[in-house]
């Protein structure tokens, strides 16, 4: 018999860094998972990851409080600033893009960086193909102030 599905539950969390902390812990216990579980299942599926990348997760959680995790790839601004060397700034202590995009150029990254985002997103993507993946990066670093160069 299939399990009853509650609800899906949609966060980004650091990878080999879930903690009981918010926004973790209270997302999840409003919903009846258990959080230690969830820290514990997340950090070893993520571990393959670069340490502290921000990764898109989607938990499904069920009538009896089982879930399932599904780990996405990083978002495309994290790794356009990853590729152009942006240096952490400001109260957060993260890279930041330009304040006025189309205006001012902060980095500049190579077309064939661009390729290897695009492919590392492919499957995350709603692009058909590799050129259609690079198409929608582009726009990324288009509005984050990151120059391409051919």
């Amino acid at each position: 018999m299939a399990k009853k599905v509650m609800g899906q539950l949609k966060l980004q969390v650091k990878a080999g860094q879930a903690n009981p902390s918010p926004p973790v812990g209270p997302a999840l216990g409003q919903r009846g998972i258990n959080i230690m579980e969830f820290c514990k299942a997340f950090n070893a599926k993520t571990a393959d990851f670069e340490p502290g990348a921000p990764i898109p997760t989607v938990i499904t959680y069920y009538q009896d409080k089982s879930f399932t995790i599904e780990t996405k790839s990083p978002p495309a601004s994290f790794l356009l600033k990853k590729a152009a060397g942006l240096k952490p700034v400001g109260k957060r202590n993260r890279p930041k893009g330009a304040t006025t995009p189309g205006k001012e150029t902060v980095a500049t990254v190579t077309l064939a960086q661009v390729k290897e985002i695009a492919e590392a997103k492919m499957k995350d993507l709603n692009a058909t193909s590799v050129e259609g993946a690079m198409q929608t990066v582009l726009g990324s670093a288009k509005s984050m102030g990151i120059e391409v160069k051919g």
